[in-house]
């Protein structure tokens, strides 16, 4: 009898144990820069995290980024951007969507729409964190159309700020007129599971079949907080005319224009990320 009391003390024990570290793990801090895994829409996302130096239990701004159509967290802007943040006291996470980078699922069945629900499961886990004082999103093409949205639906109580880098409201019309990414398709006969794109991705038909009813400008229209709006004049894959529209719904927004600059701000990449990070310093230091 008293082996049986000694082994289920020892059970109870261990189970209270086990309870406490998994809820310890659930907010535990990684390791700067260390790779680590999110529940998202379609499986585990691939994220890393860079913090401030902080004190015991003090809290600091956090800023979520989201790459672009078939990229990953190694976009070349969000590095920098980082350091300088970091050095003013602000933490970052970065993420890949589902079927890109590390993370799990097939690109094959992203969409605008379940990328939208991985970045709600980022905003998820950092708002649990012990460190978090506050989120804002930046977000880059149709990272930049899933920040628009998401903020517009989370609202300014929990999106502080947002900035959009060539955000890809374009995707629409391109789902309309029957061509994204180089993929040539009809889009009210779409006989194929998936459409081949010339840099080897398999585009989805749900991601067509979404993409031309989207929501976009309607959506991030519901954001009420500051937003700032940058675009490349030069862009040959979103016309900063969508940057403009954005400006116009957007109650809070400043729009930048830049000269000759490209999608993905090879021209002068300083001066992108300078902007990025003057302003979202001046909102949240």
């Amino acid at each position: 009898m008293r082996n049986i009391s000694k082994f289920l003390l020892i059970s109870i024990f261990m189970t209270i144990a086990a309870m406490k570290a998994n809820a310890d793990n659930k907010n535990a801090i990684p390791a700067k820069d260390e790779l680590f895994f999110i529940n998202g829409s379609q499986g585990k996302l691939a994220a890393r995290m860079s913090l401030p130096k902080l004190l015991d239990r003090e809290k600091c701004p956090m800023v979520i980024l989201s790459h672009g159509f078939g990229g990953d967290m190694t976009f070349h802007l969000w590095e920098p951007i980082i350091c300088i943040l970091n050095e003013n006291g602000i933490g970052v996470l970065r993420y890949d969507f589902n079927g890109c980078g590390k993370s799990e699922g097939e690109f094959q069945n992203m969409t605008v729409l379940n990328e939208n629900e991985d970045l709600m499961s980022v905003i998820s886990y950092v708002s649990a964190l012990p460190v978090t004082e506050n989120i804002s999103l930046v977000g880059h093409s149709q990272g930049g159309v899933v920040t628009s949205m998401v903020s517009g639906d989370c609202g300014s109580k929990q999106i502080k700020c947002e900035v959009l880098l060539s955000a890809a409201a374009v995707l629409r019309e391109d789902a309309i007129r029957g061509i994204t990414q180089g993929a040539h398709f009809d889009p009210w006969h779409l006989d194929q599971p998936y459409y081949e794109l010339p840099r080897g991705l398999k585009l989805g038909r749900a991601y067509i079949q979404s993409a031309i009813t989207l929501p976009i400008y309607e959506t991030a229209a519901k954001y009420t907080g500051p937003v700032f709006i940058i675009n490349g004049m030069a862009d040959q894959v979103v016309p900063f005319t969508y940057a403009q529209l954005y400006n116009k719904v957007l109650s809070g927004s400043e729009l930048v224009l830049i000269p000759g600059e490209d999608h993905t701000y090879t021209v002068a990449p300083d001066y992108a990320v300078k902007l990025v990070t003057d302003w979202l310093i001046s909102k949240l230091k």
